[in-house]
């Protein structure tokens, strides 16, 4: 391996992680975005007591907008907080009594994200588009 290879190989892989890491949640998040929008009054789990509609926003705004910018790179770091909090809520709060199955994918889904958070967006990013290219 020649040493510009690992920095191009591992801009790669975080891209990739962005991608999948990302895109899977807007799966998750648009149809409690629906819900959110929709005429139905909002009935939704409130693992930490703020009320049903303010844990349907926190969630929409975690899996979706959150969700995005990690797509695209940009405050891609900031964008893994409250992805990794969504994330932690859901295995040891919402599943909290479930078998470790309805654990898993949460828990999986937090460690794509604090990965994302620690190695930052890569080279193939918003981020490094606007604030490390210009240096």
């Amino acid at each position: 391996m020649y040493p510009g290879e690992y920095n191009r190989n591992m801009d790669y892989m975080l891209l990739i992680v962005r991608l999948i890491g990302g895109i899977f949640m807007l799966t998750h998040g648009w149809g409690k975005l629906e819900r959110l929008l929709g005429d139905d009054p909002i009935k939704f789990a409130d693992p930490l007591g703020v009320g049903d509609a303010t844990s349907l926003v926190l969630a929409v705004f975690s899996e979706v907008f959150c969700a995005i910018l990690l797509i695209i790179g940009f405050a891609t770091r900031y964008a893994t907080i409250p992805l990794i909090l969504t994330m932690l809520v859901a295995a040891f709060i919402v599943h909290s009594g479930d078998p470790f199955a309805k654990q898993e994918l949460p828990i999986l889904y937090a460690t794509i994200y604090i990965v994302n958070a620690v190695a930052g967006a890569g080279k193939y990013s918003l981020d490094y588009i606007l604030f490390v290219r210009k240096k």
